[in-house]
């Protein structure tokens, strides 16, 4: 198995919950940066895994809410992403929602992630296949074109009711009468303060439950049956690609390490190195949008 055994521990990172990896991954020797070798390993791969992380969406200017800056008026995403404050004031928390839903309207993807799409729509007329396994909850890879999209933190686009449990897509806008035109970021911006009556319900009939955004919040494990695909891909992957990501978030930072630890060519893109590079093959630095589409273009081998 890919997924080697794991222990549930307490939450550290932001939208998933940790696992604490007991098997040892070794390291390797410097990895290259050697595009002409790496397109080599593209070109007779039949399985393409591709990971993906905030830096990717970062590029198409989508807020990340870390690091110094990271807030939503007074409060960082961590303060807002759990079930207990959802619990004590459900309101804010969809303000915070609802300003990232309406400001994913402005965002388009991409040239890393068109390419990842362009990709994958390729390959496919060949036989092979390319998943993306992304950490990010915006749908910009949908919406670039990938088809085979595992998303391991859910996505503001859907919506899970708190009563019946039904998970459907909602791309209204606004997602109720009550928060048009609620959710300014600025620090003068006042709490809007809506009923819960007022707030986003389930539409089934005989529910009208409370919606929540469908996203693993802090405290939370992430979905089993995604997991259980994401560690089949994994499994039958011959190249990896991580994109975009800081390796620190779990579970997702132990993926591409465990690719690696079974001899199976891994390539990290980045804008810096991560505690995770040294363990892969190779190594490209810089935005994901120039460093990406070079490396996935059609190679010389492909037919045309």
């Amino acid at each position: 198995m890919i997924v080697c055994k794991v222990t549930r521990w307490a939450l550290t990172s932001p939208l998933c919950v940790g696992l604490r990896i007991t098997c040892r991954v070794p390291e390797m020797a410097r990895p290259s940066s050697n595009l002409a070798a790496f397109r080599k390993e593209f070109a007779q791969a039949k399985h393409i895994a591709i990971i993906t992380g905030a830096g990717v969406s970062a590029e198409s200017g989508v807020p990340t809410f870390r690091g110094a800056g990271g807030y939503w008026r007074t409060w960082q995403a961590q303060d807002l992403a759990t079930p207990g404050a959802f619990s004590r004031d459900p309101s804010l928390v969809w303000e915070f929602y609802h300003y990232r839903r309406e400001v994913m309207r402005s965002k388009k993807p991409n040239p890393a992630h068109l390419a990842m799409a362009e990709c994958e729509a390729r390959l496919s007329q060949q036989g092979r296949s390319v998943v993306v396994i992304t950490q990010n909850i915006d749908e910009l890879h949908h919406r670039a074109g990938s088809k085979h999209v595992l998303e391991i933190h859910g996505s503001l686009f859907k919506t899970r009711c708190m009563s019946c449990g039904e998970v459907k897509e909602n791309h209204k806008s606004p997602i109720c009468p009550a928060l048009e035109g609620k959710g300014a970021p600025d620090l003068e911006a006042k709490d809007a303060r809506i009923p819960v009556n007022d707030l986003p319900r389930c539409e089934r009939r005989g529910c009208h439950g409370l919606l929540r955004p469908h996203v693993v919040w802090f405290g939370e494990t992430l979905d089993a049956d995604i997991l259980t695909s994401v560690e089949q891909e994994l499994e039958k992957c011959d190249l990896c690609l991580v994109v975009g990501t800081s390796s620190i978030v779990y579970p997702a930072a132990m993926f591409a390490p465990q690719v690696a630890a079974r001899g199976v060519p891994v390539a990290e893109f980045n804008t810096e190195c991560t505690p995770a590079t040294m363990r892969f093959v190779y190594h490209f630095e810089g935005p994901c949008g120039i460093m990406l589409p070079p490396a996935l273009a059609r190679h010389e081998s492909e037919p045309i």
